[in-house]
């Protein structure tokens, strides 16, 4: 693999488009801290799969995103959604 990408051209990507796919190198986004630009290392359908080659390999510190589907809305925002859910209050 090893190309380098920004996480809009992965996402456009017919051939990782619904794939987990492992970046190292990766520029990260200041406001939100998930990464925008990597180079792809590697690629995988099952997850489990791609964790085991990872582990195996030497880039063993990158991130591992799903790439899903780009909606036109989304190309100017942050590369992943970084709302989280409201937890309730335990007192």
């Amino acid at each position: 693999m090893g190309s380098r990408m920004t996480w809009p051209q992965i996402r456009t990507s017919d051939a990782y488009r619904g794939r987990w796919v492992a970046l190292d190198n990766c520029r990260y986004d200041a406001r939100t801290a998930q990464p925008v630009e990597g180079t792809i290392i590697d690629a995988d359908d099952d997850l489990a799969e791609l964790c085991a080659r990872i582990r195996q390999g030497d880039n063993r510190y990158c991130a591992i995103l799903f790439c899903d589907e780009l909606d036109e809305e989304e190309e100017t925002l942050a590369p992943i959604s970084t709302s989280r859910p409201t937890l309730p209050s335990v007192h």
